[in-house]
């Protein structure tokens, strides 16, 4: 996470956080979340919020790399049901899911009613500008500082990267949107995040293609069930099918036996 001296000046630095895993994860509402990005650009500082759900933690358990990209952001939230659950079991509750399919809403209000900028950059070809428009319609008055998608590969392009940079530079957007999945739009925020140090960035993943009507988020039931990822199966078995009924189950399963071990204080690895 950011370093000391910077948290002890926040506005969250008050909060207490959740560890599961070593992942330190705020324990905010949603609405606690816009209010504390909110405040933080008043002060005039920056920031990098990451939505951890279960198949991201599963990766910053395996991969050093990655865990390292993620220690680098601001703060993590609990975008996924299983993480609340684990929190649960340990005896340290996190108080909801925090997921960027919501906050893609209810911080872009926000921005709205404070007269704040975002940028919309990734996403399927298109999703970007209908997303800015579905957005714009709906929350009036809100500024869009900059819309753009990058080609497959961009990431290999120096030219790209440059055009993305010079882009984001001249707007100088509030708040970043990148729909890259994870964790090509962490890479990208740690890489470009110097450019606008007062602005607040977020991965959202597929956000902009349900914003626009793309794709179909499940029905609230679902979702409080925990069954979301499997829906997002249904709807994308080829992409989705190994990520969420191979590897996710079996680490869904462990760190909930692990959580509820390490309350009666038998931690495990």
């Amino acid at each position: 996470m950011q370093n000391q001296t910077n948290i002890e000046k926040s506005s969250w630095s008050h909060l207490s956080t959740v560890e599961l895993y070593g992942v330190p994860i705020l324990a905010v509402t949603e609405r606690q979340c816009v209010e504390v990005i909110m405040t933080e650009l008043e002060s005039g500082r920056g920031g990098w919020c990451v939505t951890v759900h279960l198949s991201i933690l599963r990766h910053i358990t395996i991969d050093p790399d990655i865990r390292a990209l993620v220690a680098n952001c601001s703060f993590c939230v609990a975008d996924g049901i299983s993480l609340v659950w684990a929190s649960k079991f340990r005896g340290t509750p996190l108080p909801e899911r925090v997921c960027g399919c919501d906050l893609i809403y209810s911080l872009t209000e926000e921005a709205a009613r404070r007269g704040r900028s975002i940028f919309l950059l990734g996403g399927n070809p298109e999703t970007a500008s209908l997303a800015a428009s579905v957005l714009k319609e709906r929350y009036k008055g809100l500024k869009i500082a900059g819309i753009y998608y990058p080609p497959l590969g961009f990431e290999q392009n120096s030219g790209q990267i440059e055009k993305i940079a010079e882009s984001l530079a001249s707007t100088k957007p509030d708040i970043i949107y990148i729909a890259l999945g994870f964790p090509k739009q962490e890479q990208l925020i740690a890489q470009l995040r110097h450019l606008c140090p007062n602005a607040w960035w977020m991965g959202v993943g597929v956000s902009f293609s349900y914003v626009c009507g793309e794709f179909k988020r499940a029905p609230i039931w679902v979702q409080k069930l925990g069954l979301e990822t499997f829906y997002r199966v249904i709807l994308e078995p080829k992409r989705l099918a190994k990520r969420y009924l191979v590897f996710n189950p079996p680490f869904a399963a462990k760190l909930l036996i692990s959580s509820w071990l390490a309350r009666f204080g038998h931690e495990t690895k």
